[in-house]
């Protein structure tokens, strides 16, 4: 029976109140702008809040009586890159009873005004940087945003006409906060990485996806935190962990992992450089700030890393741990980790913006990958998402979450109904990720159904081939996708990018993943590219690894 009870229902930004209050003087934030300790944070987020009431912003029609995927409150765009902007952005939308989203600053033109439309922010708050693309956009809007704060950077960007300089609007706003109450059912919104399709907002209650993912439940011994006084006290009881973040916070687990360490009482550090992954730089803070762990996505952020390892010296002795999610580490690259860091413990985990943290697995590395202890409510659904799995059932399955899960999707009643069904009574969370649990227990997970493969009726899942072709000298990342193909249906494309001097062999890499799955699964080309193009946080762009393999049909 999955235990969902608490003597207290967690809001996101009352959950920061709650940890800077018991530590204001521990070191919150450090990155190359400023050091921050949680007091000052505090202080900063709370001015944010009360900056966006004192614009109107905030709570418009309350929770009950709204459809799942309907959204009560303003919105408010968070176009930044990592620092502490975006999460006192976070912070003080929630003290304002305001709902923050994420913004891909990847995005072009078109992407962003796609974006902007289906979430209809109120406010948008971004770095100079971003300035011309979102000048693009922004007069042709169906609701142009009332309010623009504009982070200043190194860009030299002017002020967009109408924005006010982010740091101006903290300086003379009232330090004390909006004299409001904001509510566990206020929206936590996440809009999915759109790598398979159009991205999505997910609607969270704040309470929900604090249990689900954000720091009321200890991953792995899945312990929860029951009320504010419980998380006071683990606050001040923390470790003292130093936590750098990798990942963007425009991305769902960089934003579960910062608001875990808080909950710990933590010390987050940002690289010098937070907008892209400079080995050099990593291994360096490592070093200088005493880092204790940090968060990686697959075999695209480790294999860099261990390539500057052998270039260079670094002191890592202050390392004990590194999680992975969001990409699976492959046996090649967690033995050449585990080699390099054999004191690190490597921790997977797994879920997704639909799910909150599901499944994980700690290990020193070599084992085998894939296969997660699922965490409570973490369950298999049949094929026709009418009845759950047994233990040990043959079929293959649907990855399903009970327990905490979204209300929906923003504006999307339909797709809504589609991903969190009914079953016995019980709403679950199925995104589309395929799954077997064995006799034991253990679930063997096998991929996202929309990347499946379909070749002469096989599924074939495109993990497992990228897997297998991972561990072939020189290739130094690899996606695979499916293209048309009238014999077939489908067939499989292996996009390859090689290591410097790496000589082309195509046939050696099907030679090679052939040891290790079957013929029918074998790519029926390998197209070699400069770079393998991966989303920020090196999550796989499967849409672009599609055009990419029917171009090279072409060719």
């Amino acid at each position: 029976m999955l235990d969902t009870q608490t003597d207290d229902q967690f809001n996101l930004g009352k959950v920061f109140v709650t940890v800077a209050e018991a530590i204001p003087d521990r070191e919150f934030i450090v990155s190359s702008q400023r050091r921050l300790t949680y007091g000052q944070a505090l202080d900063r987020s709370r001015r944010l809040a009360s900056y966006l009431a004192s614009q109107g912003l905030g709570s418009v029609t309350e929770r009950e009586g709204l459809a799942g995927h309907e959204s009560g409150q303003d919105h408010v765009a968070l176009a930044l890159y990592n620092g502490s902007e975006y999460l006192e952005g976070m912070i003080g939308s929630y003290l304002a009873r305001c709902a923050p989203f994420n913004v891909n600053y990847r995005y072009v033109g078109h992407e962003l005004a796609y974006l902007m439309n289906d979430a209809a922010p109120a406010a948008i708050i971004f770095h100079s940087s971003l300035a011309p693309v979102l000048a693009e956009v922004l007069d042709d809007l169906i609701n142009r945003p009332t309010i623009l704060l504009q982070v200043a950077d190194d860009s030299g960007e002017p002020l967009l006409p109408g924005a006010v300089d982010y740091e101006t609007a903290l300086a003379s706003a009232d330090p004390a906060g909006p004299p409001i109450e904001a509510s566990p059912d206020d929206l936590y919104v996440l809009y999915t990485g759109g790598t398979t399709g159009m991205p999505k907002g997910v609607l969270w209650r704040n309470h929900d996806i604090f249990m689900a993912a954000m720091g009321g439940r200890k991953i792995g011994s899945w312990e929860l935190v029951r009320s504010y006084e419980a998380l006071e006290l683990g606050a001040r009881n923390g470790m003292g962990l130093k936590v750098l973040l990798l990942p963007p916070l425009m991305h769902g687990a960089a934003q579960w992992a910062s608001f875990i360490m808080i909950c710990e009482g933590a010390t987050l550090v940002f690289p010098n450089n937070p907008r892209h992954l400079d080995p050099a730089d990593v291994w360096k803070t490592v070093a200088d700030e005493g880092i204790n762990t940090f968060t990686v996505v697959g075999d695209a952020t480790v294999r860099p890393l261990l390539d500057e390892l052998d270039r260079a010296d670094h002191d890592t002795s202050s390392l004990f741990a590194i999680g992975n999610g969001g990409a699976p580490l492959t046996s090649a690259v967690r033995s050449l980790l585990a080699e390099k860091l054999p004191n690190v413990l490597i921790s997977d985990s797994v879920g997704s913006s639909e799910t909150g943290a599901q499944m994980s697995a700690t290990s020193a590395g070599g084992e085998k990958v894939g296969t997660f202890k699922p965490g409570p409510g973490a369950l298999v659904a049949n094929e026709d998402l009418t009845a759950l799995l047994d233990d040990g059932h043959d079929g293959l399955g649907w990855l399903a979450q009970g327990g905490w899960v979204p209300l929906g999707y923003l504006g999307d009643a339909e797709k809504s109904a589609k991903t969190f069904p009914v079953i016995d009574g019980v709403r679950y969370s199925i995104p589309g990720d395929r799954a077997r649990m064995t006799a034991e227990g253990i679930v063997e997970l096998l991929g996202r159904e929309s990347v499946t493969i379909n070749s002469g009726g096989e599924k074939i899942f495109a993990e497992e081939v990228e897997a297998a072709i991972a561990g072939f000298p020189g290739v130094a990342d690899v996606v695979v996708a499916g293209r048309t193909s009238e014999r077939w249906g489908q067939e499989v494309v292996a996009v390859v990018q090689l290591s410097a001097g790496t000589i082309e062999d195509a046939a050696g890499i099907i030679d090679h993943a052939s040891g290790y799955i079957a013929r029918y699964k074998l790519p029926k080309q390998v197209v070699f590219v400069e770079k393998v193009q991966r989303s920020p946080s090196g999550k796989a762009d499967y849409r672009w690894a599609r055009e990419v393999a029917e171009s090279a049909s072409q060719a």
